[in-house]
């Protein structure tokens, strides 16, 4: 059990002596730098379009930088364990401003929505850029994120599994279409060892999974999961299951992860919200893509900060906007840019796609795999 309370808040692979087992030793990556570079526009080009006509979204600005004080800034997980970069900002201000960068722009979205005056199934969509310094840093976790945030304004009776279900569908949608759309302009990219993304996802309950592997920790019932389906979506993550663990922590005030919902042989289950993730042929491991949900209402928003033991927060100004219904309901998520186009374009690392910072001893690793990250 103290193995499956250890595998709660993430996926990172914490050494650099796993780094080095798990990275493929005969790599060689299918696009030069150049080429990769024209790829990676291409995607990102095509997926905004795609979310754009599929969800009805509209890019809109975002913020980098957001007032402390705000409560809108992302704290990931539910326990908190992950801060932001905190810093004064304002010259020859008497009180500087207490400044965070974005770790994700989750709660930022929902009350964007307001701002934008989007009518229920009206939504925007974000190119976000954020720092979460809390990370360890491996082939698919980095300090510097690139999402695509996006956020729609629902009403009461889109608020159901149904609507969820088709959401995520049409997202899908997008990234098989990303993924054709790339291969027509490097046709090296179709490549046997690497099989395309499956036309359809599957579709499971955390609930169902540990009931299938109830022996294994998280990461490693989503590793045999994804050896049957290469595509998947899991639902209900955040609610306690029945071995008192929750699939994963997440945050208690945006993701809905209490509300009863029904399995289809009617079986109780909990949760509106959800992962993609496949399994990714070049490193030979779950990869995650997106996590998204419908949002809390007031009375959901309560009940998971009183679970989460974060009642605390009531009373910023993000929770108090939910609590007295001056903000839409809404479903949102965030879609991993890099991830993405790691995935599609056949890449063991993200330092292959994104520019960042990476540690010596991981540089070093990749070098004598051959995988040359960009610095």
């Amino acid at each position: 059990m103290n193995n499956k309370q250890q595998d709660l808040a993430g996926p990172g692979i914490s050494t650099y002596e796993e780094v080095a087992k798990i990275l493929p030793q005969d790599y060689q990556s299918v696009l030069t730098p150049k080429e990769t570079m024209k790829a990676v526009y291409a995607v990102k080009a095509f997926i905004e379009d795609g979310l754009a006509r599929e969800l009805n979204l509209m890019m809109v600005q975002v913020p980098l930088i957001v007032d402390r004080d705000s409560g809108v800034n992302d704290t990931l997980d539910r326990d908190g364990s992950r801060t932001p970069v905190d810093f004064p900002c304002g010259l020859g201000l008497d009180k500087p401003i207490d400044a965070q960068v974005v770790q994700a722009a989750t709660k930022w979205k929902r009350m964007a929505l307001k701002t934008f005056d989007m009518g229920v199934g009206e939504g925007l969509n974000t190119d976000m850029r954020a720092v979460r310094k809390d990370y360890f840093l491996d082939h698919d976790h980095s300090a510097y994120v690139d999402q695509w945030d996006w956020e729609k304004t629902i009403d009461s009776s889109m608020r159901n599994l149904d609507y969820l279900t088709d959401t995520v569908k049409r997202i899908w949608k997008v990234f098989v279409g990303a993924e054709k759309h790339v291969q027509d302009m490097f046709p090296q990219l179709r490549d046997a060892r690497f099989p395309n993304l499956p036309e359809e996802l599957h579709f499971i309950h955390a609930e169902d999974i540990l009931e299938m592997y109830p022996d294994l920790p998280r990461k490693q019932r989503e590793t045999r999961l994804l050896q049957d389906y290469p595509a998947v979506f899991i639902t209900g993550i955040g609610w306690p299951l029945a071995d008192g663990y929750p699939h994963e922590l997440r945050a208690a005030d945006y993701d809905d992860w209490v509300t009863e919902t029904v399995s289809k042989d009617g079986r109780p289950r909990h949760g509106l919200n959800g992962d993609i993730l496949v399994w990714n042929h070049v490193t030979q491991r779950r990869h995650e893509l997106s996590s998204m949900g419908v949002r809390v209402t007031a009375k959901t928003l309560l009940k998971q900060l009183e679970m989460s033991d974060q009642m605390q927060l009531v009373n910023q100004p993000y929770h108090q906007a939910i609590l007295n219904d001056e903000i839409p309901l809404s479903i949102g998520g965030g879609i991993g840019q890099s991830r993405v186009y790691m995935l599609l374009l056949r890449k063991a690392h993200l330092g292959e796609v994104g520019v960042t910072v990476w540690p010596k001893q991981l540089r070093d690793i990749c070098a004598a795999r051959n995988i040359h990250v960009l610095q």
